[in-house]
């Protein structure tokens, strides 16, 4: 087939390879602007772009695909199919019926589940054991179009957003060569999309990283592994930011649980957020249900290290309460 690729972050660049490798013909790569990074604000190639050039592909990075002359440009290229995957804008229905196969976008979740601009991150976060890639047509909604495939993907107890991300967009880009091939074929089976049975996988922040130590232990650790790699899930300590990159629940019942002065819960009337325990590699913080056991760590100027080396040069006291601000 010949394709229009569209696409701007690590995650397309798998799909855009392997539609190379299976032997279509990619005449345009579609992707954002070049921007600033780092204190020099050097511009920088987005990895789509970087991509496509390594391959001899044309690359086009219009500002707003809606304005007039960025889809009469796009009708140059005669493509039969274009392939969407994390481009970071929304197009207009001129595009999306554009070609004769439409517009086919690779989505990180088993739709209707997780809509939206952050799937990966929040199927952990929200404790699913399976998720996955599924490839759709795609209509003037947001993620509700059409779908044709689906591959699922396990979610294992220790993954983060970081190595999910890794595994999806592997299982992406075979799924997408799969796709159009059973359009070619005119073998594909198109399922409409009904409600979805979970929240609108919205865009993540910064300040989402914010340990809230009131809520259980889980729910902390889940927050912490799917914020890794970005934004981080930090608290404070000594008036720093402390960075939490690995922690593992150590939960207890609410039974067990006893109601401390303040009418907050926690082991023995603890304050949640409170160190109950200092070991040699790693510190234990109370939460409203459970404790969490941090095992890695960055405190301002100072690279991710093991809990073990960080309590080998700084002192972390039993009773230390570790806050939101």
């Amino acid at each position: 087939m010949r394709v229009i690729f569209m696409g701007t972050p690590d995650f397309s660049v798998g799909t855009l390879e392997a539609l190379i490798g299976a032997g279509h013909d990619v005449c345009l790569a579609v992707t954002q602007p070049d921007k600033p990074k780092g204190r020099g604000k050097e511009m920088q190639f987005p990895p789509v772009k970087e991509t496509a050039l390594k391959y001899g592909i044309p690359v086009y990075q219009p500002r707003k695909i809606r304005n007039p002359e960025c889809i009469e440009e796009l009708r140059k290229y005669n493509a039969d199919v274009m392939v969407v995957i994390a481009f970071g804008q929304i197009l207009p229905k001129k595009i999306l019926e554009m070609t004769p196969y439409g517009c086919i976008n690779v989505h990180a979740s088993l739709l209707p589940k997780y809509r939206g601009a952050a799937p990966i991150q929040w199927s952990i976060i929200e404790g699913e054991a399976v998720t996955g890639v599924t490839t759709m047509q795609m209509d003037e909604g947001l993620d509700t179009g059409d779908m044709i495939m689906k591959a699922e993907v396990p979610v294992s107890e220790d993954e983060t957003g970081e190595t999910l991300h890794d595994k999806l967009a592997a299982a992406g880009a075979k799924l997408c060569v799969e796709t159009l091939e059973a359009l070619e074929k005119k073998t594909a089976v198109f399922e409409k999309q009904g409600e979805s049975p979970t929240a609108y996988a919205k865009m993540l922040t910064k300040e989402m990283g914010n340990i809230d130590w009131a809520q259980p232990a889980v729910r902390i650790e889940r927050l912490i592994r799917g914020l890794n790699s970005w934004p981080s899930a930090y608290t404070h300590w000594n008036g720093k930011v402390m960075k939490i990159w690995r922690a593992k629940a150590d939960t207890q019942t609410v039974e067990d649980m006893q109601m401390g002065d303040d009418g907050r819960s926690g082991a023995r009337g603890t304050i949640p957020g409170t160190v109950t325990s200092v070991g040699k590699e790693e510190f234990t913080v109370q939460t409203g249900d459970g404790g969490l056991r941090v095992y890695e760590v960055q405190i301002p100027g100072k690279k991710r290290m093991e809990t073990g080396a960080f309590l080998r040069g700084y002192t972390m006291e039993t009773g230390t309460i570790l806050t939101r601000e």
